[in-house]
């Protein structure tokens, strides 16, 4: 049974205690029941189970009024990932995607769209890596044109997650305003648009709906900018502020499963006649993979609380804990795969399955060598007292 010692910890508050328990009383019954043969059905069956127990209600600002509570989404993806990696992409991917609109959008915006991604109703994508622009947002080429009251789209997104299945995008496009990064805008984009195209599924280790979308004269009305022109970097960077450190709690949950698992198999497997879990070594690798496992809570959790208090960006905070807890969740699942021995690559063990599902993590929404970019440079900037 996984820990949840750290709940009393004081980056909490009694309603994120209730949610956590919430959400492990519905998780355990309720995802058991998703059939995950065909990817793109289950993501649109936990979408729409997700919004029917009401904890997409986290993933989105409420029209009326309210923030986004980072705290709860770290909470949740833990959980949801500790059960089933694909259910927490898909209440991920309903925040990431309306991220724009619940931190940016105007009134009639999120009235049009957060009771729907909220619900459960709509499936939601964020469109930024292009071909040629991954870490480098600033070097994005696909282009929106002023044409009257519309914007013409034109240029390619890729391994844009729910491509393909979602029903709402928001995608960032140059404009021109200025060079580099100052001239790239936000738009909110319906599937099916004319000039709108799926030019590619996308297949990877632990499957996921991801696509890249071709662009082709596509028009949108002026009304469908998020924010102002120009303003599409700044409300990326935000966006993805805001989320990141819902990565590294996602990991978290991975690690936290292959640690329980890990455990549930030394003490029942013997080795001449004694317990696996008595040897030394072993209990070597269990104290590794459970002060990762703590050191991942403290900085996913700590970056969540600092947000939630008011801080305007949690830039450095937020890379840390997405760093390691990332690159840690590689090592504790490495060691949990190397406990299990022969079985532990076996298509089919929950420990196979989440040595595929950690890898990407470390990749999208900021690589690992890019967070130490960040963290360098943060670093160097309060030593310089700026």
């Amino acid at each position: 049974m996984a820990d949840k010692s750290f709940l009393d910890w004081p980056f909490f508050d009694d309603r994120h205690r209730e949610l956590s328990a919430a959400l492990e009383a519905w998780a355990p019954d309720a995802l058991a029941q998703i059939d995950h043969h065909d990817t793109d059905a289950a993501c649109r069956s936990l979408v729409s189970a997700l919004g029917d127990a009401g904890f997409l209600t986290h993933s989105a600002v409420d029209p009326a009024g309210g923030t986004l509570d980072v705290r709860s989404l770290c909470l949740i993806r833990e959980t949801l990932a500790r059960y089933d990696g694909l259910a927490d992409f898909a209440f991920a991917m309903q925040g990431l995607g309306t991220g724009a609109i619940s931190l940016f959008g105007t009134d009639e915006q999120k009235a049009e769209w957060l009771p729907q991604t909220r619900a459960g109703k709509a499936i939601s994508a964020f469109a930024l890596t292009e071909p040629r622009s991954g870490s480098d947002v600033a070097n994005s080429t696909m282009t929106a044109t002023r044409d009257g009251g519309d914007y013409v789209l034109n240029g390619e997104k890729t391994w844009i997650s729910n491509g393909g299945i979602a029903d709402v995008y928001t995608l960032f496009a140059r404009t021109g305003e200025a060079p580099s990064a100052k001239g790239l805008s936000a738009f909110i984009l319906p599937a099916g648009l004319p000039g709108f195209e799926i030019a590619e599924r996308l297949e990877t280790i632990a499957p996921h709906p991801l696509a890249t979308l071709r662009f082709t004269d596509c028009r949108i009305p002026a009304s469908a900018m998020v924010g102002q022109p120009g303003q599409g970097f700044r409300i990326a960077m935000s966006v993805l502020d805001v989320f990141r450190s819902t990565v590294a709690a996602a990991a978290l949950g991975f690690a936290r499963r292959a640690l329980d698992e890990a455990l549930t198999r030394v003490i029942s497997r013997q080795v001449q006649g004694a317990p696996l879990f008595d040897l030394q070594m072993v209990q070597g690798h269990i104290a590794d993979m459970a002060l990762d496992v703590d050191a991942s809570a403290l900085l996913v959790y700590r970056a969540a609380w600092t947000k939630d208090s008011g801080a305007p960006r949690v830039t450095r905070e937020a890379a840390m804990a997405k760093l390691f807890a990332t690159d840690q969740a590689q090592q504790v699942i490495d060691k949990a795969v190397q406990l299990f021995g022969g079985d532990g690559v076996r298509s089919g063990e929950v420990v196979e399955r989440l040595y595929r599902e950690i890898r990407a993590l470390r990749i999208y929404e900021g690589a690992s060598d890019v967070q130490r970019v960040v963290i360098a440079r943060q670093a160097l900037s309060a030593h310089q007292g700026g």
